[in-house]
Formats: C-alpha cells, sequence, structure tokens
C-alpha cells in the first residue's frame, strides 16, 4: 500500500526533492556547513514558503468561496425549513436536488473551502516519503543525491538528529530528540487551537454564531488540535518542524486576510469599519446603520448584504 502511495505522489515527491536540493545549495553557498541540521531545518522553511505561496491562488479562491456560501445560507435554510418535517426518501431527494440548484445558481461549492487543506495534504505525505528514503541515506528519484540523503541522515540540529521519531529517540537514548518533539507537539497544539479561534472568534458573523454548526466548531476547536499529538510519534522531527512551519504561516496569512477582508457582521468587519471611518473613508453614521442591519438579521433569521456608504446615502435621501 505505500509503495502504491508513493507512485501515485511521485510527481509531488520529485518536486520537493528539487526544493529540497535548491535550497539546500542555497544556503551552503552561504557559507553553511552542508551537514548541519539548521541547514536542513532552514532548507525545510524554504519548502514551506514555496508551497503556501503557490497556495495562496487556492485560498483567495476559498475566502470568496466562503463570502458566497454566507450570501446563500438564508436560502439554503429556507429550502431546508420546506422539507423540515418530511422524512421520507422522496423528499430528502427533491431538497437536494433544489440545494444542489441553489448552489448552480448562485456558483457557490460547499467544497472550495477545503481546498487549501486538500491540497497540502498530499504535499504533506510527499514530503513524509522523500524525508523516509533520505533518513535511510537511498537516493531520492531525482535531485536528491547519495550525497544529499546521507547529509540529511546525519543531520543533527541542537543535538537532535532530524530524522529520528520520538520513540527512536527513546529507543536509542537520545533525550533531546524526545524533548524538541515534546515542545513542537506542545506548539502545534497551540498553533492549531489559536488558528481556529481567531476565525471563530473574529471573522465569524453574528447570525452564523446563533447556528448550531457554529456550536459544533467551538466543540471541535477544542479537541481537533489534540490530533497533532499523534504526529510526534508518528514522523520524524524534520516532518514535525514541517507542519509547525506551516502551521505558523496559516496563522500570519489568517491575520492578514481577517484584517484585509473580514466577513461582514463579524467582530473583525466592524473594526475595518471603525478604522475606515477613522480614515473619513466612510460616513460617521455606517457602523450604526450595518449594526441595525445585522441586529436585524439575526433577528429575522436572515442576512443581508452590508449597505455600502453609497447606498446608505441613498436610502437617507429617499427618507
Amino acid at each position: 500500500m505505500e509503495n502504491f502511495f508513493e507512485l501515485i505522489l511521485w510527481p509531488l515527491k520529485w518536486a520537493i526533492e528539487a526544493l529540497l536540493a535548491l535550497w539546500h545549495n542555497l544556503f551552503t553557498g552561504l557559507g553553511l556547513e552542508t551537514n548541519s541540521g539548521a541547514v536542513w531545518v532552514l532548507s525545510i522553511l524554504g519548502v514551506v514558503l514555496v508551497v503556501r505561496a503557490v497556495l495562496i491562488p487556492l485560498t483567495i479562491k476559498q475566502i470568496k468561496s466562503q463570502r458566497k456560501m454566507l450570501e446563500v445560507a438564508p436560502k439554503i435554510r429556507k429550502i431546508q425549513g420546506k422539507y423540515k418535517n418530511k422524512k421520507d426518501q422522496y423528499s430528502r431527494e427533491a431538497m437536494n436536488r433544489e440545494v444542489m440548484a441553489m448552489y448552480k445558481e448562485t456558483g457557490t461549492n460547499p467544497f472550495t473551502s477545503c481546498l487549501p487543506i486538500l491540497v497540502q495534504m498530499p504535499v504533506f505525505f510527499s514530503m513524509y516519503f522523500v524525508l523516509k528514503g533520505a533518513s535511510e541515506g537511498q537516493n531520492g528519484i531525482g535531485f536528491l543525491t547519495h550525497e544529499l540523503a546521507q547529509s540529511f541522515s546525519e543531520a543533527v540540529f541542537l543535538g537532535a538528529p532530524i530524522r529520528m521519531t520520538f520513540s527512536q529517540g527513546i529507543e536509542t537514548g537520545n533525550v533531546l530528540v524526545a524533548i524538541f518533539l515534546g515542545v513542537i507537539m506542545a506548539l502545534m497544539v497551540v498553533s492549531q487551537f489559536f488558528s481556529q479561534k481567531q476565525i471563530l472568534s473574529k471573522n465569524i458573523s453574528d447570525e452564523t454564531k446563533q447556528s448550531p454548526m457554529y456550536r459544533q466548531q467551538q466543540m471541535l476547536m477544542y479537541i481537533l488540535p489534540f490530533m497533532f499529538l499523534i504526529s510526534g510519534f508518528v514522523f520524524p522531527l524534520a516532518l514535525n518542524i514541517y507542519w509547525l512551519l506551516s502551521n505558523m504561516w496559516t496563522i500570519g496569512q489568517q491575520a492578514i486576510v481577517i484584517n484585509a477582508m473580514p466577513n461582514p457582521g463579524s467582530e473583525a468587519w466592524r473594526k475595518r469599519e471603525a478604522r475606515l471611518r477613522a480614515k473619513g473613508k466612510l460616513p460617521a453614521n455606517t457602523a450604526e446603520i450595518a449594526a441595525g442591519d445585522t441586529e436585524q438579521q439575526v433577528k429575522s433569521g436572515q442576512r443581508q448584504q452590508p449597505v455600502s456608504g453609497k447606498r446608505a446615502k441613498k436610502k437617507r435621501d429617499k427618507k
């Protein structure tokens, strides 16, 4: 089975090897020692930067999809309400057809929001297979030569061999490996929790916070991060470093996105509106209009588009 996955991931493995070799040669060209753990950690950081930068268009697509999903949510709830007390198969199928027709009509896709994560998983496992082979001193399929593979298998970062797993560290008596992985596991749990809380507390509209789905997401926010504890025991130190650095990117990227493109009706959106008003880019009373609209949406269970400054002025003129 493992060989089957390696075969499927062959193109990604080739690309990962090329990136690792490129960054390794770059840093050694700057004077770093070829076999040092530091040069390999920096090379892994370089791979994270390239991979996550390539995924930025998908992230933007994900954000736009989430916006559209928020817009279409009231219509979907209306369809679901129509079939609320109908449990027969025909009604279920009819409801699903109407929901899918609504998605098609509005150009929304609930699976688009999962794209960045779905793309990252094959990359992660490709990195795993590349580093697994390198830790055993095996030649790669492309740019990972025997010399580079041997260099990785012997690399030590602050006293800890980066090819080792937690159990290997304990078995060989290398306490530093266990300590490093313990720290990384703790940081991954904290970073994943913070990443989810960053979204749920700042970038969720007041209307969405009233839904059962939001309460489920809150529960998952406390449970899912602990799944990262498994990675510390199963995967080598180098791969855990990759995952932690990728988490750090996610937190930074989310902070920028939430600040620049917050979801309408959320806490981050209200703060952005306040900043724009302070700079004179929005009418002073836009917040009151938006707040009134949001409150009405929560009460009615429906969501409307936020009113821009020009539209708000037209409404006041009509009144």
